[in-house]
């Protein structure tokens, strides 16, 4: 029963219709921030953007990660698959990031104020693949717990994933040579 509703899921997220949906709903929300930011800016852009960054990140994830840890050969196209899936990873952090510190008060020291400008968007992205890649230069530091716990499982993530993959490729390209 359960393989069952696995696999029809993953035939749904197949769907390049669904695809093609999702991603007009994000593309949507980014015309819907921009047209209230030039109207008048406020915290809802924010909202919306982060909304938009976690919906293509979502999309992409499945989209690509099916094509890179499918069966079969591996070539340049997965590769570069492999290391966008990370780069989406650090994306997927923001949105988590842009909602906490919408949602929490004083979620980060360093961000700055919570005003409709790129530096919020830019200071969260530099903050996500700094945590991402373990870096930490320490001048955005999460200061809610939550907001820790969330950066502590992208810095893990960020250290797992190359490690996984590297083994998921080799071992691919192993069943591929048996054949």
């Amino acid at each position: 029963m359960k393989a069952k509703t696995f696999r029809e899921l993953r035939d749904r997220l197949a769907d390049p219709l669904l695809t093609a949906l999702t991603i007009m709903l994000a593309v949507a929300l980014i015309v819907v921030a921009t047209v209230f930011r030039l109207r008048q800016p406020s915290i809802i852009d924010i909202y919306l953007e982060s909304s938009a960054w976690l919906i293509t990140s979502l999309t992409l994830a499945v989209v690509v990660g099916r094509a890179v840890f499918a069966r079969g050969k591996i070539n340049y196209h997965r590769v570069i698959g492999a290391v966008l899936l990370y780069l989406n990873i650090g994306v997927f952090f923001v949105a988590l990031y842009g909602f906490a510190a919408l949602l929490v008060h004083n979620a980060f020291t360093g961000l700055g104020p919570l005003e409709d400008n790129l530096t919020v968007a830019g200071n969260l992205i530099y903050f996500s693949f700094v945590t991402l890649t373990s870096v930490g230069y320490g001048d955005i530091v999460p200061l809610h717990p939550v907001v820790r716990g969330i950066s502590n499982v992208e810095a893990i993530i960020g250290q797992l994933y190359p490690a996984t993959l590297l083994a998921r490729l080799v071992t691919l390209e192993l069943e591929q040579r048996r054949r």
